[in-house]
């Protein structure tokens, strides 16, 4: 049988890069001691020469001096903090490098290029395979690496699709060891890809393994095919020469946070270097190409980059207009998917193309426009300018009075005329403007003239006058700038104005995608009305308060309010209220058991959030803190002196705000609820907030950007929840079909029932394996009787088919169900079960436990495994110590302890202790000694499929193990008798594994034999021999000149020179070390 190897999916990935225009080079072949040598030592990480003769090239019209000075800072880099030397190496890729050159007589300051990012095709793309690295005495190889004029700026680990442990996560891992054995190479680093060689992910140097995303097409075009392997596409769409210059160039950031300590005032600042998806890298290319056609400017260079076109969600694509109509058109990405590092990655691009026009960023609120403006200033490296807010009209018109140039921030409520007029004053007539519209549809409201009553303060009307939208008077204040649209919900096929401003659709990323593509986590629903009633009268005021804010005119809102107000007394009645806060303090303490992360309460008014607060303290005291820096649960909001002393307690300055954000963007901080008006709705990023309590009329937009709040992804969080305490479900029905109806696929929420039915799905099949287990009476029992089940189901599970993969694969697929269903009726009613059969699968997992490193689940988990409370510790007691034997020293196996074994009760897990002590054994010794390592394997395997095949019992095969066990110590004493080394021994077992050699020759002989082949063998070795053709070609030459010195059987020479090449390579790294 012909199986898939590593190197067969690493000559695949060559071949595919070849067919893009790489060079493609062996790594041992470039070495210091190869036959062409491009590196001068193991230890540098680039092929300088490469980089010099690039850089001239690039560079030529500057004085070649200065380019080696230009090159020489590249390699002075090094502070103690890798990602500030990857972000130092980043500015001089992206920025150039700043030199002096002696002209006419006077110094004037250059760049040096070290890429022509202009001319992709004039620079010189290699792929390397087997490069080998040493830093600090240590080597590691990488599988492939991807250099562009000698800078090694993609690295690629692969894994073997073919093998089951070969997966992402062993991938990944592996990656981090490189870069915590050789940071060097990672100075210098922008892209880390992993793959098996179907699946495949890529990300930045800082990104966790959740973070790292898949490419899903080849050409910008269409999505690849699933029938296609990911590496494939990731390849094609996302390394090709030109797209990964632009990537690199245009579509990578390095965001800054700012925290400050309120008691040491100390701040640190934290980078995350972040990299586009796909989605995000297409649609921005689409949208520059829009904007250039928009403006009607000539400019050459933009490649047309096109994703799924919008025509095929049955909407009009941008297209489609004519040129110069200054409408660019509309972004729909949905919330969650990264629209404002969208956002970012457009106006850093659009400046460098379009000559550095003036960007205007509007928003509709003042603490959104304060959160999208933190963004750009966390990426101002990308945008190569800071960005300013305009607090008011007068400081946006002295903004706007230069020629070119400036990113502005300001809100769409400056754009309000004066007091009796209806033309907003012109701000400047430059064409080189560009606005961009968050949310866009929410902030236009038309150009159509509307006549509205003057009223006094006697709230009389005493004459009527003229008032347009936010669209005509913001086309009053730029006339000439072209118009963008960036929105997280789609367009209502009825609104005519957002087109009229913005145009049509330039790109369509859905929830359908974004789930898909792991960008955002799906959400539940759950109503909660049956806890807590609303009377007959207060639904009726909803829904004709509903009618009421249907409209966006300004009057009908300010009728509205009387209703408001009866409304607010009826939700925020003292007795609902009570019942509301007991609710939420269960269901939420509830879902925390299983599922760490964090809640946001949404109230109606400031004062019912007050009440509410309130409520909650009085059930969980604990939970205040006057301090800022401490509790469990904040109101964020501000207050105005006529609120009262109440409300007032609770009002935060925009500091404050900051503060209480950070606190709750940290998942290990004790905040872990919040209660809101308005604030946080939009733009609030919190990837660990699974819980949304809703009890404040919303629909339409409000409402989906709302819901969104818990739809980021963490770990691996399987979901958000929404939970309703005001029957928003008719208007959520409303929202979902306007979402359709505009061409959105996927389902924004489902129902939690949909979760609770899958959970009692994977219950039944967890059920299913120990259905002739009775479990029953453990849920009674005391503590001592409980640890006895746990390991009695641990022993029946052990004795099926494959018992132990399919258990805890049910298992975990229970565990995230139930995560989602917690804490639903029917969900509660089998908590305790599920926590029996975690406790189960806990024990399971200990046998794949090393001390190195953690299970592929464990890697990044939000769920928490259900306590059962009469354990005490979260920890159920290691198996050793509830089976009542002491844990032993693996390398020992004592007789001792073997007896200990063949005399626990349970023999299917006394089996499986042995198994795995036996595996991890007999692998560490085949690193060691290669032909004892596998002679004891066979014997394992042997003993193991006769278990299964039922040819003998679980007692006898127990007996054949410890048989092993005894004959794994012998071999140990017959090095020691022998008085050969641990590698010494390691080559005589490789040339006695022969009974012709051993009657031919005698012992004697052949130990001497062992003690100069271990000699000659560490005299040849170099690094890097075991891939080098010719060095092992020697190898052989001499090994077998000793075999015949020591007269070993002719016809078995050629066999043993290969078990001694074999078993060399297998210890490599220590023979090196002489």
């Amino acid at each position: 049988m012909i199986k898939i190897s590593e190197s067969q999916i690493e000559s695949f990935a060559i071949q595919l890069f070849e067919h893009l225009g790489y060079k493609s080079l062996y790594g041992p072949d470039i070495a210091p001691d190869g036959p062409n040598p491009l590196r001068t030592s193991f230890e540098e990480v680039m092929l300088k020469e490469s980089l010099r003769k690039s850089v001239q090239r690039i560079n030529h019209k500057l004085p070649v001096t200065v380019s080696e000075e230009a090159v020489n800072e590249v390699f002075r880099i090094a502070s103690p903090d890798l990602l500030a030397n990857n972000e130092q190496f980043h500015r001089m890729l992206t920025e150039g490098i700043s030199v002096s050159v002696h002209r006419d007589g006077a110094e004037r300051g250059e760049l040096v290029w070290l890429i022509d990012f202009d001319n992709p095709l004039n620079n010189d793309f290699t792929v390397v395979n087997q490069y080998t690295i040493v830093e600090n005495g240590r080597n590691k190889r990488p599988d492939l690496i991807l250099f562009v004029n000698g800078l090694p700026l993609v690295v690629i680990e692969l894994k073997n699709a073919a093998d089951e442990n070969a997966t992402l996560q062993s991938a990944f891992r592996q990656v981090e060891t490189y870069r915590e054995t050789i940071p060097s190479l990672f100075t210098y680093n922008e892209l880390i890809v992993i793959s098996d060689g179907l699946e495949a992910r890529a990300g930045s140097l800082s990104a966790g393994f959740s973070r790292m995303m898949t490419w899903k097409s080849s050409d910008g075009k269409v999505e690849a095919s699933h029938l296609v392997s990911q590496l494939e596409v990731l390849i094609q769409g996302m390394l090709n020469r030109e797209s990964l210059l632009d990537l690199i160039r245009s579509f990578t950031v390095f965001e800054k946070t700012k925290t400050e300590d309120i008691k040491t005032k100390i701040t640190t600042i934290k980078t995350i270097k972040k990299v586009a998806a796909y989605h995000q890298y297409y649609a921005v290319n689409k949208a520059i190409e829009s904007t250039i056609r928009a403006t009607g400017m000539n400019v050459g260079g933009c490649d047309g980059f096109f994703r799924e076109s919008p025509i095929n969600y049955g909407l009009k694509d941008v297209k489609q207009q004519p040129v110069g109509d200054h409408k660019a058109g509309v972004i729909w990405h949905t919330q969650g998917s990264g629209k404002s590092l969208s956002m970012v990655f457009y106006v850093g691009k659009v400046v460098r193309m379009l000559n550095n026009p003036t960007i205007v960023v509007i928003t509709d609120r003042n603490d959104l426009d304060d959160q999208l403006f933190g963004t750009f200033a966390d990426c101002k490296q990308l945008l190569r300018q800071t960005p300013v807010q305009a607090e008011d009209g007068e400081k946006l018109k002295s903004l706007l009075s230069v020629n070119s140039g400036g990113v502005i921030f300001t809100t769409i409520q400056k754009f309000q005329p004066e007091e009796g007029k209806n033309i907003y004053k012109t701000l400047t007539e430059r064409s080189n403007v560009i606005v961009i519209a968050d949310e866009a549809h929410r902030t236009q409201y038309g150009f159509k003239a509307k006549t509205v009553d003057v009223k006094n303060e006697a709230d009389e009307v005493i004459g009527s006058e003229i008032k347009y939208g936010f669209a005509k008077y913001l086309r009053d204040a730029l006339p000439n700038a072209t118009y963008l649209g960036f929105t997280g919900t789609p367009i209502e096929t009825a609104d005519v104005n957002t087109p009229a401003v913005f145009g049509y659709y330039i790109d369509v990323y859905d929830i359908a995608l974004a789930v898909e593509d792991g960008a955002t986590v799906r959400i539940f629903f759950q109503s909660r009305l049956d806890k807590i009633e609303l009377s007959e009268e207060g639904r009726k005021l909803i829904e004709s308060l509903d009618r009421e804010l249907e409209t966006e005119e300004m009057n009908d809102v300010q009728l509205a309010k009387a209703k408001w107000t009866q409304l607010e007394a009826l939700i925020g009645n003292p007795a609902r209220i009570k019942n509301i806060a007991r609710d939420i303090v269960t269901h939420f303490e509830q879902r925390q058991e299983v599922f760490d992360g964090k809640g946001m309460i949404v109230a109606m008014s400031r004062r019912i959030a007050v009440a509410l607060y309130n409520a909650i303290i009085e059930l969980r005291p604990n939970w205040h803190s006057d301090d800022l820096n401490k509790g469990v649960i904040k109101v964020v909001m501000t207050s105005a002196s006529s609120d009262g002393p109440d409300i007032a307690r609770h009002h935060t300055t925009k500091g404050q705000r900051h503060l209480l954000a950070e606190r709750m963007k940290d998942p290990d901080d004790e905040l872990k609820l919040v209660i809101v008006r308005d604030m946080w709705l939009t733009g609030f990023d919190v990837p660990c907030l699974h819980t949304l309590y809703i009890d404040k009329p919303m629909q339409g937009h409000n409402l989906m950007q709302a819901i969104a709040r818990v739809n980021r992804v963490y770990k691996d969080k399987p979901g958000g929840l929404v939970v309703d305490y005001l029957g928003i479900a008719s208007d959520l029905k409303k929202a979902l079909s306007f979402y359709s109806d505009s061409g959105g696929k996927g389902d924004p929420t489902e129902q939690q029932e949909q979760a609770v039915a899958l959970m009692e799905e994977k219950l039944e099949v967890v059920q299913h394996l120990l259905h002739r287990f009775d479990y029953h009476t453990y849920f009674t029992a005391d503590v001592s009787q409980k640890l006895s089940f746990i390991l009695q189901a641990e022993d029946f599970i052990l004795g099926l088919d494959d018992g132990k993969k399919r258990f805890v694969n049910e298992v975990n697929a229970l565990s995230k169900a139930f995560a989602i269903a917690i804490p639903h009726e029917r969900a509660m009613m089998v908590k305790e079960e599920i926590a029996f059969f975690q406790a189960v699968k806990a024990r399971l997992c200990k046998f794949d436990l090393s001390s190195s490193h953690k299970t592929d689940e464990e890697i990044e988990t939000t769920i928490r495994q259900v306590v059962d409370k009469a354990l005490v510790s979260e920890k159920v007691v290691d198996i050793f110590d509830a089976a009542g034997i002491k844990k032993p020293d693996i390398s020992i196996l004592s007789e001792e302890f073997l007896m200990e074994l063949k005399g626990m009760e349970h023999k299917n897990i006394a089996l499986e202790v042995l198994r795995k002590l036996l595996n991890d054994e007999i692998k560490a010794r085949m690193q060691r000694n290669l032909v004892q390592g596998k002679s004891l394997m066979e014997m394992l395997e042997a003993s193991i499929n006769k278990y299964h095949n039922k040819v003998i019992t679980a007692v006898e095969v127990i007996d054949e193990l410890i048989g092993l066990s005894k004959h794994i110590v012998a071999q140990d004493n017959a090095a020691k008798k022998l008085g050969l080394s641990e590698y010494e021994y390691a080559f005589y077992s490789a040339v006695a594994d022969n009974d012709s050699a051993m009657e031919l020759m005698g012992k004697d002989k052949l130990r001497e034999l062992a003690v100069v082949l271990t000699e000659t063998i560490r005299n040849n070795a170099s690094i890097d021999w075991e891939i080098k053709e010719n060095v092992r070609a020697k190898m052989r030459v001499a090994i077998k000149r000793l075999l015949r010195r020591f007269g070993y059987p002719p016809a078995l020479q050629m066999l043993a020179t290969e078990n001694v090449i074999k078993q060399a390579e297998r210890i490599s790294a220590e023979l090196i070390r002489k």
